[in-house]
């Protein structure tokens, strides 16, 4: 029997998920949403033929539509795999000039990237209280609204949702 060439295209996409990778102290020290996070990051990932490892982009509002929750939650969780090693930024976000917006590019460390046979894998050396550097995205207006620096501001909440 031939090949069945109409139907070779629509093929499942899939990832696979390493027991030894999610039985590490980095997996359990993840949050929740991180962890649902990962497996669409790589489902951006092409396979090893076209190895795109360190260009894989996935925004914060996509990331937030694929697992049903705010997008600030999704970008918490995209801060946490990089804290913990299992991605790491490649490239920044960017806004062309006729108003085409690129999101971060990523590297998984589990896979290998094109110019290497294995993965870097980081996520085996995170140690509780030693994560790893997080590349956040700059503010749109560092000097503050219209040049003027804002002043009285009172009410200001950390990152992990906390009160003043």
């Amino acid at each position: 029997m031939g090949r069945d060439k109409r139907n070779e295209n629509r093929a499942e996409h899939w990832t696979k998920m390493v027991r030894p990778t999610m039985q590490t102290d980095a997996w359990r020290a993840l949050s929740s949403t991180a962890q649902a996070l990962y497996p669409w990051i790589k489902f951006e990932w092409h396979g090893p033929k076209a190895n795109n490892n360190g260009k894989l982009r996935l925004s914060v509002r996509q990331a937030a539509e694929c697992l049903g929750c705010n997008p600030k939650t999704a970008g918490r969780a995209f801060h946490d795999l990089q804290a913990k090693g299992f991605i790491v930024q490649t490239e920044g976000a960017c806004l062309s000039a006729g108003g085409d917006a690129q999101s971060p590019s990523y590297e998984v460390t589990e896979i290998a990237l094109p110019t290497s046979n294995t993965g870097r894998r980081l996520y085996r050396d995170w140690q509780a209280g030693h994560d790893f550097p997080v590349k956040m995205a700059t503010t749109n207006n560092p000097a503050g609204v219209n040049g003027q620096m804002v002043t009285g501001v009172t009410n200001v909440v950390s990152l992990a949702g906390g009160k003043p």
